[in-house]
């Protein structure tokens, strides 16, 4: 395995070897020069290696894998039901928002993106597979129910990435994961992006890369340079008013709970109250999840309140705020859900509420992830909590514009008998947040 650890000098697109409808295509969506991931491991990418990224969400990590995939498609034709590049991601929202990016820049170079996941029509993405597809983005579930059924075929895949692969491993994904990197032909280019290299990534890295070229661009800690870190020390008595009056602030904010019934439950609260609020998490049925994500990302719901599902999930530009409601159990988490602000450069600031019971795991968490943040009291309507968040008091009108209830995740069609795709006995079936 070689190791790149040292910053690339800076260099343009073009330099890197990529074909003009290409170019084209990136100076039209405004994407001028590549981020330090992409311009590090671009080179051995489109060289034919194995590249293992290691970088924090945020850091451009789809373009890097993204571009490389398309210039190495570019020429070739699509065959039904046959990818010839394939992008595994553990969640439906991030598999959306990497078509969002790479679909523009496929079609200026006339391939066909397509994405499987669950909670979307089963039958309409088999004929989507019909029609022809070069790239599939899939979410490992879906995509081996549609192995499964054989309306999707692995055989000719040539390049192969592993999007936050510690993710995947942490969602129980791994025996799905390995089932689909088996029908891929063992000749193929792999390339892995993870923000951490635990024991379980690393036993994925062993069996399906081949010797390959390691490039890490940032350290498996918070991007303190871009972040400021705080932690709020509540009262249980005044945590509520407390989260009432910063989700009243000015500013997109992301709200951190454990469960998804505190999910609903804050998020009602925080409507009657005034504050525009939208819930996410994954007993959404996945329309009503890409409506509030939609709504989030566009401006109209500057606040989402969200159960881990969105820190992988969510890459959205401009989020001022990250606050854990709920403590992250545990450091991998707070980074996680960290990496939410302060994204490509921007600034961006994380609040943890800490009542007394929680203070001492939190210190110790929160010094794992690689942090020293402000310790500061506060209560509702106190100049600290103004300062470091924006808190002001809400408005007290109701929100009543009407949500979409909470329902669980549709049945999958066309099942057959589980086996090599579906749930190992013994092993724990996949979370879902």
């Amino acid at each position: 395995m070689v190791d790149s650890t040292r910053a690339p000098r800076s260099v343009s697109f073009a330099e890197l070897g990529l074909p003009t409808a290409l170019l084209d295509a990136l100076t039209e969506a405004g994407i001028q020069a590549p981020f330090p991931i992409q311009a590090a491991t671009l080179p051995d990418a489109l060289s034919g290696r194995d590249v293992l990224g290691r970088a924090q969400t945020g850091s451009g990590k789809t373009l890097a894998f993204g571009l490389a995939l398309l210039t190495r498609l570019n020429g070739g034709r699509s065959r039904p039901a046959r990818p010839r590049a394939l992008i595994l991601v553990p969640t439906r929202e991030l598999a959306m928002q990497v078509e969002d990016a790479l679909r523009p820049l496929a079609r200026a170079m006339g391939l066909w993106c397509r994405t499987v996941v669950g909670g979307m029509s089963f039958t309409r993405q088999v004929d989507q597979l019909q029609r022809g597809v070069d790239l599939l983005i899939a979410t490992p579930g879906r995509l081996s129910d549609h192995v499964r059924q054989g309306t999707c075929h692995l055989d000719e895949v040539r390049f192969t990435a592993l999007d936050e692969a510690d993710q995947m491993a942490d969602m129980g994904f791994l025996p799905q994961v390995r089932a689909i990197l088996d029908l891929v032909p063992e000749d193929g280019q792999r390339m892995l992006f993870s923000a951490t290299l635990d024991r379980d990534v690393a036993q994925l890295v062993n069996r399906y890369l081949t010797d390959p070229v390691t490039h890490s661009v940032s350290p498996a800690t918070a991007a303190v340079d871009t972040m400021d870190h705080h932690l709020l020390l509540v009262s249980q008595a005044d945590k509520q008013a407390v989260v009432t009056e910063v989700a009243a602030r000015e500013g997109r904010t992301i709200l951190f709970l454990r469960t998804k019934h505190h999910v609903d439950r804050l998020t009602k609260q925080l409507r009657a109250v005034g504050v525009h609020a939208g819930a996410l998490h994954g007993g959404k049925a996945q329309g009503a999840r890409n409506r509030v994500l939609g709504e989030f990302k566009d401006g109209r719901l500057p606040v989402l309140v969200a159960t881990d599902v969105a820190a992988r999930g969510i890459h959205v530009d401009g989020i001022s705020l990250v606050v854990h409601v709920d403590p992250p159990a545990d450091a991998k988490g707070y980074l996680h859900r960290a990496g939410r602000t302060a994204r490509a450069g921007e600034a961006g600031t994380v609040v943890t509420l800490v009542t007394h019971q929680e203070r001492r795991t939190v210190f110790r968490m929160t010094e794992q992830a690689g942090v020293d943040p402000e310790r500061t009291k506060v209560a509702p309507g106190t100049a600290d909590l103004v300062r470091i968040t924006g808190a002001r008091t809400p408005s007290g009108e109701p929100v009543v514009e009407p949500e979409v209830p909470a329902t669980r995740r549709p049945p999958r069609t066309g099942h057959a008998p589980r086996g090599r795709f579906g749930t190992r006995p013994g092993r724990p079936r996949a979370r879902r947040s």
